[in-house]
């Protein structure tokens, strides 16, 4: 059985991974190296990768070890190892340097110069009011006040929190509060960059793509470096498209939303006027462009991801811990499981499981449910001791595939629904991939979790975290994972009853009504400010 151990496993592709940038020319990983440039920022050095997690004990030639990964990277070479530093502390201080610096702007691949886009000494490098029809420093004169969320379509997990969030607002505040919701890249940078979705897309079907793409992106001195290359050719029109809305707050749901606009933010002298937040959606591991030192809140899922904000250098008062803001239909209460069960056309009494696919179907379900037709069969007895309940999402070959086949149980393929609250509600356990959304909505209705794959880099963690809170198991067997349910339905009831139950403790339904009301007040308390100097 793939449990503990089993999910500890999942650390490996991380390592071979490292191992792999590691034999680049010229350098390799050192866990033991840390140095400081000579302006105390920290070097590449101890940057390279974030992925610092002791997932646990894991199974490598027939003996348990405990793997923690923590590479820094360093001279191969033991006599040019000065040379090489003071290399890589001087490319540090170019990058610190023109980081702080907000670039030319750039409209649709045309680069601009300082009169055109309003540069220069006497703004301090910033934006021109009456270039962008500022009016009072963005923020608008009436009393509503105006939220302006950014987002993108990499994964549907970051438009469920945007939406998630602007609900919560217009639930609370009613219509004190105008809220919209952007996708940065694509509705206001020019090509390539608006491809960002598309990209994300493919890299995570070629998985390798991805996974080298997510590791070698992590140093601050990459990262960094490419957000100041690429605010060149995009600064004019990102400013643009959030000087439109002339928003009180900025909310960040994504990894990629905050160096850009916070740069052009502090180029403008605005980080006073606004409230700049980020409201991170990985539950574990999460890639360290999360963090951004002038954010006023970073508002953390889990106590996890708190200490890697702390790591990457926010301060306490910056960062609170609320949980992930989930669909709002999750928040209000769930109907009795028989009365779902009914109206999604099964049997009442049987207990049942959740196969999903996400959005797209992807991933073994088929072998899954089959196997799972096997085991929840009790040929002695000659009836079923469990019923399966799969979402295909929008693969309708699947959906055909599955209601084409001979079952011995009641089997209900569903192909892409709207209401997975009540899909939810229905059943006993889940089977699905180790998003983050989906996890944190399965706690919300006490579902144990059998996860059965993830993405690389950010859902890596999830499994751990889900297997070692108790609250569920992970496995890419389709016949083991069948084998756990059908011991759940039967001899291993209590276990089941035991992970509901720590499902949700850990459970957060309210997560997003707490971020929404630290941000009133957040807007409240500003507004008292920039009264209070205006009257000065």
């Amino acid at each position: 059985m793939q449990s503990s151990s089993s999910s500890s496993s999942v650390t490996l592709e991380t390592t071979n991974t490292i191992n792999l940038l590691s034999k680049l020319p010229t350098f390799t990983f050192n866990s033991n190296t840390h140095h400081l440039n000579s302006n105390g920022y920290p070097s590449i050095l101890p940057n390279f990768t974030q992925s610092d997690k002791k997932i646990g004990p894991f199974s490598a030639c027939g003996r348990k070890k405990s793997l923690k990964i923590v590479g820094s990277l360093s001279s191969s070479g033991t006599g040019s190892g000065s040379s090489f530093s003071k290399l890589f502390n001087e490319f540090n201080r170019f990058v610190s340097f023109h980081c702080d610096r907000i670039p030319l702007g750039c409209d649709s691949g045309r680069v601009y110069s300082e009169s055109e886009c309003g540069f220069g000494e006497r703004n301090g490098g910033g934006l021109e009011d009456g270039t962008l029809g500022l009016n009072g420093g963005l923020v608008g004169n009436n009393n509503k006040k105006k939220v302006l969320i950014l987002m993108s379509d990499t994964g549907g997990g970051h438009r469920a929190s945007a939406e998630a969030i602007k609900w919560a607002f217009n639930e609370k505040f009613g219509d004190q509060y105008e809220v919209s919701v952007t996708d940065l890249w694509t509705d206001h940078t020019p090509w390539p960059f608006n491809q960002l979705p598309r990209s994300y897309n493919f890299l995570v079907k070629h998985g390798s793509l991805w996974r080298m793409t997510y590791y070698a992106s992590a140093p601050r001195v990459v990262h960094q470096s490419n957000f100041a290359a690429t605010s060149t050719f995009i600064a004019r029109e990102v400013a643009r498209g959030l000087m439109k809305y002339q928003p009180n707050i900025i909310i960040s749901v994504h990894p990629l939303m905050q160096h850009v606009p916070l740069r052009i933010l502090r180029s403008r002298g605005l980080l006073d006027r606004i409230v700049f937040t980020t409201v991170v959606t990985d539950l574990s591991t999460c890639h360290p462009t999360w963090f951004h030192k002038l954010v006023t809140r970073c508002y953390c899922p889990t106590e996890e991801v708190a200490k890697r904000a702390s790591k990457a250098g926010l301060q306490s008062p910056q960062i609170k811990v609320y949980g992930l803001p989930v669909r709002p239909s999750f928040v209000k209460p769930v109907r009795p499981k028989v009365e779902l069960r009914k109206e999604l056309g099964m049997d009442e009494d049987l207990p049942t499981v959740l196969l999903m696919g996400g959005g797209e179907g992807m991933g073994p379900i088929e072998a899954t449910a089959k196997a799972l037709g096997n085991a929840l069969y009790d040929e002695n007895l000659g009836e079923p001791i469990g019923q399966i309940l799969v979402i295909c999402g929008r693969n309708k070959n699947l959906v055909n595939k599955l209601l084409s086949a001979e079952w011995k149980i009641p089997v209900q393929v569903k192909g892409f629904v709207t209401k997975m609250e009540e899909c939810m509600g229905a059943c006993d356990c889940i089977i699905t991939k180790a998003g983050p959304g989906t996890i944190a909505e399965a706690m919300i209705r006490g579902l144990p979790i059998i996860l059965n794959g993830y993405i690389a880099g950010q859902e890596v963690g999830n499994v751990p975290y889900v297997v070692e809170n108790g609250c569920g198991k992970f496995s890419k067997s389709p016949k083991e994972i069948a084998n756990i349910v059908g011991q759940w339905f039967g001899p291993k009831a209590h276990e089941l009853k035991a992970m509901s139950q720590n499902a949700l403790s850990l459970a957060r339904p309210d997560s997003v009504f707490k971020i929404v009301q630290d941000l009133h007040e957040l807007v409240k308390q500003r507004s008292l400010t920039m009264q209070y100097l205006g009257s000065s």
